[in-house]
């Protein structure tokens, strides 16, 4: 059994078609917008380095990486997922790796910067998942890790549906901002995104977003740590 937690791979098999597709209607395409700003922000990944993505899914957010000249492996541990992350990324400097995030398959400090989107949730042992992410970053090197943010109105619909017996949601542990950055060491930054709702007017959720960061609020739905890992 995988160390994450035991889903059936057949909930998934329809995942990334359906994944890509969500990501391409207009409230989908401003959640992606936001998270992709948000990742990079934080990641601050630069041409030449080599990064690593792990739980990558369909390469979403991987090309967004690989658009800035980096190197990307793709680390996932769900074979749909893998092929078209590969497929999405043909052109740019992409490998795809299949392995489970909390027993990385490299040596330390192999990698420039290290991030995880949306993978954590399906992961009961947090810390050792973030503590194998640190383990091959490169020293002085950054990890970022994002979830679904147990605080905003999103975990609790998914809660909701949970205990109606929706399966995939039953095997998702929300996390809020204070144990998220408990996972790896209080030194994390830490920052949320979308407070808009799923099936919010896409202007409307445009001002909403632009006052829930001004706010600097931290019930946002996307949840993002960042630990920058000693240089000596």
């Amino acid at each position: 059994m995988s160390a994450q937690q035991d889903i059936p791979g057949k909930l998934f098999d329809e995942w990334p078609d359906r994944y890509d597709a969500w990501f391409e209607t207009p409230i989908g395409a401003l959640v992606k917008k936001y998270e992709s700003a948000l990742l990079i922000d934080l990641l601050q990944p630069e041409s030449g380095e080599l990064i690593l993505d792990v739980g990558c899914g369909t390469g979403v957010f991987t090309c967004d990486i690989l658009a800035r000249g980096t190197h990307a492996i793709g680390l996932d541990i769900l074979s749909p997922m893998l092929r078209q992350s590969a497929q999405k990324a043909k052109g740019y400097s992409f490998q795809a790796v299949a392995g489970d995030m909390i027993s990385l398959p490299f040596g330390r400090e192999c990698f420039d910067r290290v991030f995880s989107m949306t993978a954590l949730e399906f992961v009961e042992d947090g810390q050792a998942a973030v503590r194998e992410l640190l383990r091959v970053a490169k020293k002085g090197g950054t990890v970022v890790v994002t979830t679904l943010n147990s605080l905003s109105p999103w975990a609790v619909r998914r809660k909701q549906k949970a205990q109606q017996g929706h399966r995939l949601f039953q095997n998702m542990i929300f996390r809020s901002p204070d144990e998220l950055r408990a996972l790896g060491g209080s030194t994390a930054e830490v920052k949320t995104a979308i407070h808009f709702q799923k099936d919010e007017n896409p202007i409307r959720a445009c001002e909403i977003e632009m006052e829930g960061k001004k706010g600097n609020l931290n019930t946002g739905a996307f949840l993002a740590a960042r630990w920058m890992k000693p240089s000596n």
